[in-house]
């Protein structure tokens, strides 16, 4: 039995397959066949797509019509802390932001104030809520920084900047409130 030009040779208990036929179409041919059936699809999906979406509007927006802004922001009620210390801290962390803080002095010429300055102003004269104050900021500075800070205006004198003692009044605010004093 000859065996034909597309088949293999039969091996003993083994069923013949059939060899591969060769390509008819050289590799430029079948790139060019890949690439029409590719526009038909691409084509077929455009008209799929218009027609999916011809009921939608495509007149533009005008942003004034979706959003509506309020011509003066509405301020939102600021709670204040309910505990005396707390609310000293807070009213002392706004001053030092509103007048500018300062090193070297309670108060310098031009109004700014030191962590100190700030809590003794706001305190009002009060020495017993002024010293409760100081001693929580001193807590939240040592807290942070350490126990070899000193003092609170020996703190504030270190920084260059008011940044780090706002922050430091900022964290006793919420450190008096939460212990309720």
């Amino acid at each position: 039995m000859a065996a034909s030009p597309h088949t293999a040779p039969a091996r003993t208990g083994q069923q013949t397959r059939p060899a591969p036929a060769p390509s008819a179409l050289s590799l430029d041919a079948r790139l060019a066949a890949a690439e029409a059936a590719m526009t038909v699809r691409l084509d077929e999906a455009a008209v799929a797509h218009e027609v999916r979406t011809a009921h939608i509007n495509t007149q533009p927006v005008d942003l004034a019509d979706v959003i509506t802004v309020p011509l003066t922001p509405t301020p939102q009620p600021q709670q204040l802390p309910a505990t005396p210390v707390a609310a000293l801290l807070e009213r002392a962390r706004a001053r030092m932001e509103a007048d500018g803080w300062c090193a070297g002095a309670l108060t310098d010429e031009s109004g700014a104030v030191c962590l100190l300055g700030a809590i003794r102003r706001e305190a009002g004269g009060d020495r017993g809520l002024e010293a409760d104050a100081a001693s929580l900021v001193l807590d939240v500075i040592r807290r942070r920084f350490g126990d070899h800070v000193e003092s609170v205006p020996s703190f504030n004198d270190a920084h260059g900047t008011g940044r780090i003692p706002l922050r430091m009044l900022d964290q006793a605010v919420s450190l008096a409130d939460a212990r309720g004093l």
